[in-house]
């Protein structure tokens, strides 16, 4: 009798450690599915369970903690992005203003007499004072692309934007002696986009590979809308693929670029719902873009 207690004892035992390892399981489930609800929605709302086990809950509510820190610092960092942004739009505002004035100074200096050393030093200021417009010119449009949240939607043929971005580079591709390659699809494909913006992200790519391009430039478009520009350049070697298109990366320092323009592309890009990427084939950059 004290052995048939003791068997039914134990197999009470057994199923109530089943039970409760199986509510503890779904618990956990509860909580691993709702912390990656809340970590990839932006929303205010708590993990909460069915479960009344004390430890359990306990485990929500120190989970619960870290995300309300988590949602502050998410705040700040977007609220301390938007100020940078706007300061930034604003400062390259205000610089364009007294750069726009320097220039037309230096305009009607040139037309002055003066010595030769003279003429020498003020050729010197216009092409600093040049170079520093264009920076500026580009700092302003990445902070505006930066800032934008709407897009001018229309149906678009990408045939016909990516053969008008080229053709608009017919005279510097021209000026580098460069022969392009271009492959482009047969296929009408559409896409509902911003021209303006898609013009940015071609004409972007293809200032890059003039820029460092060591005389070729292959531009292809395929049935899928993927859409590649490939270029050789003496730099390869320096190039780190993974950094092409962090805000402020250039290949040369000193080279007359804020390494913004690859950066703007790929904004523009992923707001537009597509995806970029670069890669070293071939002793060749290549530049991928997919919409």
């Amino acid at each position: 009798m004290p052995i048939l207690i003791l068997c039914i004892a134990a197999i009470a035992a057994a199923v109530f450690l089943a039970v409760k390892c199986g509510l503890m399981k779904k618990s956990a489930r509860e909580i691993a599915e709702k912390l990656d609800e809340k970590l990839s929605t932006d929303t205010n709302t708590m993990i909460d369970i069915s479960s009344g086990d004390k430890d359990m809950r306990a485990l929500a509510a120190a989970l619960n903690v870290e995300l309300a820190k988590l949602r502050d610092e998410r705040r700040l960092c977007r609220q301390g992005d938007t100020e940078l942004k706007d300061a930034v739009t604003n400062i390259s505002h205000d610089i364009r203003t007294p750069l726009t004035a320097v220039c037309g100074y230096l305009d009607l200096l040139g037309r002055e007499e003066m010595s030769p050393t003279a003429r020498q030093y003020l050729e010197q200021i216009e092409n600093r004072t040049e170079l520093m417009k264009q920076l500026t010119e580009e700092l302003f449009r990445y902070s505006v692309v930066a800032a934008a949240k709407e897009f001018k939607l229309e149906r678009l043929c990408m045939n016909d934007v990516l053969e008008e971005s080229i053709a608009t580079f017919y005279g510097a591709i021209s000026q580098r002696g460069i022969t392009p390659e271009i492959t482009i699809t047969e296929s009408r494909i559409e896409r509902i986009t911003d021209r303006s913006a898609l013009t940015r992200v071609f004409g972007n790519i293809i200032t890059n590979a003039l820029k460092y391009s060591r005389g070729d430039l292959t531009v292809e478009m395929t049935d899928e809308c993927v859409i590649t520009f490939a270029n050789s350049s003496d730099n390869l070697g320096k190039i780190s693929v993974e950094r092409l298109f962090d805000r402020f990366y250039t290949v040369e320092t000193g080279s007359n670029s804020t390494g913004l323009g690859l950066s703007i592309a790929k904004l523009l890009v992923e707001q537009m719902n597509g995806s970029i990427f670069a890669e070293i084939r071939d002793d060749k950059l290549i530049i991928t873009v997919k919409l």
